[in-house]
């Protein structure tokens, strides 16, 4: 297979695989070729990316590679979520920042055990806007990723800090957490409705 083949390839299953990213391995068991070669491919890629016009990088944690954005343009990525007409969070990725604001840190799973449907969409938005990060490893069989609030949520909703978050009753069923759920959502709104509130998020 030809080298730029490769790499359109390994850029787009990066691209299509989120936050999970795709492991060295499961690079070389999909293009069907050894790890080395995959290595040598994305060095290239990584080398590309370094110029000036383009965009987007890649990054390596835990022997998993992301596709991500590149820090030095952070300024530009804000601008474009404060800009009027943005287009809000929709209420599945509320729903979900208001489970994860609450109960962090908290893995994916936990977070689709609680809405009840898989949540892989809203948390990648959610990562994308810098309102959620990853806050270590659960240990578990996996070792699952964890997920907690950012600066920048607190910021977005003019929150001092998590504490400053409406007290919740004790939670004890998955119905009361999704319950409870909503009424964030409703909260949400309000804040991006108000004047020092979001009003542009997806």
């Amino acid at each position: 297979m030809e080298l730029k083949k490769y790499k359109a390839i390994i850029e787009g299953l990066l691209f299509a695989s989120g936050e999970e990213g795709v492991t060295w391995n499961k690079l070389a068991q999909l293009l069907e070729t050894d790890k080395q070669t995959i290595e040598e491919v994305v060095a290239e890629m990584v080398n590309d990316y370094e110029d000036e016009e383009r965009g987007i990088r890649i990054m390596t944690s835990n022997d998993t590679l992301h596709l991500t954005t590149k820090p030095e343009h952070a300024s530009y990525y804000k601008k474009f979520l404060n800009a009027p007409g943005t287009t809000r969070l929709s209420q599945a990725a509320l729903e979900t920042l208001a489970i994860v604001a609450y109960q962090q840190p908290i893995t994916r799973v936990e977070i689709d055990d609680l809405r009840g449907v898989k949540s892989d969409r809203a948390v990648q938005t959610l990562m994308n806007r810098g309102l959620i990060d990853e806050k270590g490893r659960k240990e578990a069989v996996g070792r699952p990723m964890l997920f907690g609030t950012t600066k920048d949520f607190l910021i977005y909703f003019g929150l001092t800090s998590i504490e400053d978050l409406p007290p919740l009753s004790e939670l004890n069923e998955e119905e009361e957490v999704e319950e409870e759920a909503e009424l964030f959502f409703e909260r949400f709104q309000d804040l991006e409705a108000s004047p020092n509130g979001s009003n542009e998020e997806q």
